[in-house]
């Protein structure tokens, strides 16, 4: 009993220096470049520490949260700022299933997070002429560009771009942009992918490159949309195109369209079926999902997703569609 005491006084004053460090809250609202590479190399060398770390965390970010709770209450308590918000999409299929299904909690020690939450940090090099940022699964990155424009980097992500022309970037991966205008030049800014090109002076919008595929969602402004064949397409706000080498799509964002967005690290799902939806959380994790019962692939999911941890991550999803997903070294199984 004297030693947890003693253990319980030691967290709760490390505690405390986690949230009086500028250096750490630098890190926490990603900031500071120098902090963000201190702060992951030590959480990486510190596994025993991570329940510490996430707990100063939620409370620097505003998150209503006791010194005292364990980590599973930490999961519950955020799961109940969004599950209200997760709309499980009503049919006869997803009722039955819900009934038959036993919600479990998962079940994370502080190894098996540091294994899958914290695979990779941020790497963040220069070439000869060429900058490069790159997230690892699972991390986020704020980025401010030489000429102003905001980008938000999801995980698992990489933009490079000349040093001397920033505003034109090579996306591979998942992106929030936010490009500053430039009214006396009216320069332009181009993001391109594997499948096309983003010509933009100042707008606000998200590009998704992944699986041989673009998705492009226009939130503010106007863009244009030039395509290897030298065909070109505008977007209007609330508009999603999505391309690939088979096919294209242009329509404008409904409730009877299936898509997700992300943003401010949520995604935000519309009747996606959870098939798909596991296979945002493999490229922003790198976990791959087995499907034991194959029903389940179908269930689809409308609502907001927090996705900057895996274990609040996976357990919106297990309660808002009723199923079982366990965690191993290699792969999520969904039963």
């Amino acid at each position: 009993m004297a030693c947890d005491l003693v253990m319980k006084e030691e967290n709760d004053i490390f505690l405390e220096k986690l949230l009086n460090d500028s250096s750490f809250k630098n890190w926490v609202h990603k900031i500071n470049k120098n902090d963000i590479v201190f702060w992951d190399a030590w959480v990486k060398n510190n596994p025993d520490k991570l329940k510490l770390v996430y707990i100063a965390k939620s409370v620097l970010l505003g998150i209503s949260f006791n010194k005292n709770l364990i980590y599973e209450d930490y999961v519950n308590e955020r799961l109940s700022l969004v599950l209200e918000k997760i709309r499980p999409v009503k049919n006869s299929k997803l009722k039955i299933y819900r009934d038959k299904a036993r919600i479990k909690k998962i079940q994370f020690s502080l190894a098996s997070i540091a294994a899958v939450g914290i695979l990779f940090l941020t790497i963040i090099f220069f070439r000869d002429h060429q900058v490069v940022y790159k997230t690892g699964f699972g991390e986020t990155l704020d980025l401010k560009l030489a000429d102003g424009t905001s980008v938000i980097l999801n995980g698992n992500s990489q933009i490079s771009y000349e040093k001397n022309f920033p505003r034109a970037v090579y996306l591979e991966g998942e992106a929030y942009f936010k490009v500053k205008p430039i009214p006396a030049t009216k320069a332009k800014f181009w993001v391109q992918t594997e499948n096309l090109k983003v010509e933009v002076y100042g707008t606000h919008f998200n590009v998704r490159a992944r699986d041989e595929k673009t998705d492009v969602l226009l939130d503010e402004g106007s863009i244009k949309l030039v395509f290897k064949s030298g065909e070109n397409k505008k977007m209007i706000p609330g508009e999603l195109v999505s391309f690939s080498e088979k096919q294209m799509t242009h329509e404008k964002i409904n409730t009877s369209l299936k898509y997700a967005t992300w943003k401010n690290d949520t995604y935000i799902f519309n009747n996606m079926p959870l098939i798909e939806v596991m296979k945002y959380i493999e490229n922003t994790y790198g976990l791959p999902s087995e499907f034991k019962n194959t029903e389940s692939k179908s269930l689809l999911i409308s609502g907001g997703i927090p996705n900057e941890n895996l274990a609040i991550c996976l357990s919106a999803i297990q309660k808002s569609v009723g199923v079982d997903i366990k965690i191993t070294a290699d792969k999520l199984i969904i039963n």
